[in-house]
């Protein structure tokens, strides 16, 4: 699979006559427990995206992965040093400009995929998706891992809302880049029980006010690559189930 930036201006210019598909990876720069990397959810929109072009490819739909968002809103690990936020204008109107952009020059379609699910974040995407529709009448595909009909597909964990770096997020990045999970700290975590989308619907403000005093809910024992890798293909159904849809309507 080509990535989107590692084409030459005019490979670019045929792929986007051609009628292109293009990626959009969001993710956070922020804690995720004591055993994972800042990049969580980079890594996890990245990889979620590279198996969905890969499927998409297989369909006859050309598709680039493009390079990722990395900053988001980020508000409720900010207690937690290496988390950098940023305001929910500048996250939507960069959403925005993207897609714009792309738009401009003739991609037949842009789609989101995205891992971090902190409530503002997830509604800057919207607000951004919103205005791309109003200002060029075109539509931007993001699956929204939230909704039931995606949410009953993945993990107990995920559904409960205790999964910030646990058993599903950690079994994510173990299937994509081991290489970056601390095992010896990962083995050594006691299961944190807390919904943190409970939480936050009951007015935490931040992980620590929710439980999380070191950065994680549910249980990173538990993870597994294997998980992970049954995860990544649920996540990439997701976004071949919204290109579709959305190239048919």
């Amino acid at each position: 699979m080509t990535a989107f930036q590692n084409l030459t201006w005019k490979e670019a210019r045929e792929a986007i006559r051609r009628g292109v598909v293009a990626i959009l990876p969001i993710g956070s720069t922020e804690a995720h427990g004591p055993h994972l990397p800042l990049a969580t959810d980079v890594i996890i929109s990245e990889q979620m995206s590279r198996y969905a072009a890969e499927k998409l490819k297989g369909q006859g739909i050309e598709t680039l992965v493009l390079p990722a968002l990395s900053y988001s809103v980020t508000d409720f690990s900010s207690d937690f040093p290496g988390t950098i936020s940023i305001r929910k204008e500048t996250a939507a109107a960069l959403i925005h400009d993207i897609c714009v952009s792309l738009y401009e020059q003739g991609a037949r379609l842009v789609v989101i995929a995205n891992s971090h699910l902190e409530p503002e974040h997830v509604a800057s995407i919207n607000e951004a998706i919103d205005k791309v529709k109003q200002e060029t009448g075109h539509i931007v595909a993001f699956p929204d891992k939230r909704k039931r009909r995606w949410a009953e597909k993945l993990t107990e964990e995920f559904r409960r809302g205790d999964c910030h770096a646990g058993s599903y997020e950690t079994s994510l990045v173990m299937a994509a880049r081991p290489e970056l999970v601390n095992e010896e700290i990962r083995q050594s975590l006691d299961r944190v029980p807390i919904s943190i989308a409970q939480k936050i619907r009951e007015g935490a403000r931040s992980f620590t006010e929710a439980g999380g005093t070191e950065a994680y809910f549910g249980d990173p024992q538990a993870a597994s690559r294997e998980e992970g890798e049954a995860m990544y293909r649920v996540l990439s159904d997701m976004i071949v189930a919204a290109v579709t849809e959305a190239l048919a309507s």
